[in-house]
């Protein structure tokens, strides 16, 4: 009897990436990567890897009818920045559910993150948080033999994109944010090792395929330890905290940004039983993740 097929959304990008290299890596699946273009380089790179490549639209039902035929398991995410996603994040989740049902999925791993919008009481508004969350409940209703979500931390390598330190004329770096350096709290990890929580879910269904939520979190820091643990490296890392008008004039979302953090100087990152979501993931892999320093001392090199 052949492999059991999972299928992978996103799969040449940061999160479905590392769920395709996690799985190859265990050799206990057969792999089909999912794309928007089978003849794109990193597609082609994870054929030669062994990952079957199918193509679909997060925005064609029958495309992903099509992609989904024959597989057991199903990693779905969706980009709310890519600019063909942001206004329908919600719709493609329930094309997403309503494909995969169709298409005899067993078990629907969902990438998904707390609503902000709710928890807080209409306080703090997050799209790109409360988009994801709002498909959780289609999911639900699905009724799969097996379903489990999986929340996604501050990537550790939003420090090297959008979140990377601005360097100044007298030599040193600086954060500058809205938030208070002592109090903003917030998960961070390794993206890539979502993959690591993914195929332990996809291994262990009876313990976290009943709607269970599993969430990856390598540190819990504030922007000041972060600071300090740079600094300890080599870095000159200063933080500035910036007013709000100021800071949402710095790019076109910012004030989202601003919101996302306001909320994690009350809140949990992921929600009131976040620290549960955590170490309920932690009990499944079993072993220790990469830790910001580590990942930092490799990455960020200072000057």
């Amino acid at each position: 009897m052949g492999k059991k097929i999972v299928t992978v959304l996103g799969s040449t990008g940061a999160q479905g990436g590392g769920v395709v290299r996690a799985l190859l890596d265990q050799q206990d699946w057969q792999v089909r990567a999912v794309t928007r273009n089978v003849r794109c380089q990193a597609a082609l790179h994870l054929a030669e890897l062994g990952c079957e490549i199918a193509e679909a639209d997060l925005n064609s039902p029958l495309t992903l009818f099509e992609a989904l035929q024959g597989s057991f398991g199903l990693f779905a995410v969706t980009n709310f920045w890519d600019r063909d996603t942001r206004m329908s994040e919600f719709k493609q989740g329930k094309n997403l559910v309503r494909a995969a049902k169709d298409a005899g999925i067993q078990h629907f791993i969902w990438s998904t993150l707390p609503d902000y919008e709710a928890l807080s009481g209409g306080k703090y508004r997050v799209p790109h948080f409360t988009s994801k969350a709002r498909v959780d409940n289609e999911v639900k209703m699905a009724r799969f033999r097996y379903h489990t979500f999986v929340e996604a931390p501050f990537y550790f390598q939003n420090f090297l994109t959008l979140h990377a330190p601005k360097k100044i004329p007298d030599g040193r770096e600086l954060w500058r944010y809205p938030a208070d350096k002592d109090k903003c709290r917030f998960a961070c990890g390794d993206i890539k090792e979502l993959g690591k929580v993914v195929a332990a879910a996809l291994n262990q269904p009876d313990k976290v395929g009943n709607g269970q939520y599993l969430a990856l979190a390598s540190d819990y820091l504030c922007w000041q330890e972060l600071v300090d643990i740079l600094n300890a490296q080599g870095h000159k890392l200063d933080y500035e905290r910036v007013c709000a008008e100021e800071y949402d004039s710095f790019f076109p979302s910012a004030r989202e940004f601003r919101h996302m953090m306001a909320f994690w100087e009350e809140n949990h990152y992921f929600g009131p039983d976040g620290t549960h979501k955590i170490a309920l993931a932690n009990r499944l892999i079993g072993h220790k993740l990469t830790r910001f320093a580590e990942w930092a001392n490799r990455y960020m090199s200072p000057g």
